[in-house]
């Protein structure tokens, strides 16, 4: 046992966050990035926004002050387990600057991500019919379409859709050193 209480301590975690309008890969690349840290031996989890408000009771709206409510409690998640020495893999939509510096401000390191991608491109890759709902006036309030997107203005990395490998490199790169900084 006190081989164990004298192992080196776990290194802090982070959080990062994964921006971008509905659709332009966020997911996909929080994915990339989990297994690629999974593979090197890092603990890594991925809180993707869709996933967390459906495990939600009760499942949060998306009313404004419920989203408020939502991505506090997103933002809050992420920094407990952050804490914890986990790599924290959150893509969510965020569309408020607010949501992100507030998940910034609650993370022991944080790492924010801007998933940019053509308009044109989401709309076309609708996997959920969300745009589409949107323009039949079946739904509003999706950011994007009818609500505004509030994208960062200095990202750490810039990833061009949820498969660019160049934007994985730079985001590996960026938890190496954070995990190397004194």
């Amino acid at each position: 046992m006190s081989s164990l209480l004298t192992s080196a301590p776990e290194p802090p975690g982070v959080v990062v966050w994964l921006t971008g309008l509905p659709s332009s890969g966020k997911s996909t690349l929080a994915a990339l990035v989990a297994r690629c840290l999974r593979a090197a031996g890092r603990h890594a989890c991925v809180l993707d926004g869709d996933e967390v408000r459906a495990a939600l009771v009760p499942a949060p709206g998306y009313a404004p002050d419920a989203r408020d409510a939502f991505y506090a409690t997103l933002a809050r998640l992420a920094a407990l387990l952050a804490g914890q020495g986990f790599v924290v893999l959150v893509p969510a939509t965020a569309h408020r600057a607010a949501y992100r510096a507030e998940a910034r401000r609650r993370a022991p390191a944080f790492v924010e991500v801007f998933v940019d991608a053509d308009p044109a491109e989401c709309r076309r890759r609708d996997a959920k019919g969300l745009y589409a709902a949107t323009q039949r006036g079946a739904a509003t309030g999706l950011p994007g379409a009818d609500l505004a997107y509030e994208p960062p203005t200095a990202p750490d990395v810039v990833a061009h859709g949820g498969q660019d490998e160049a934007a994985v490199a730079e985001i590996l790169a960026r938890l190496a050193a954070l995990r190397s900084a004194p």
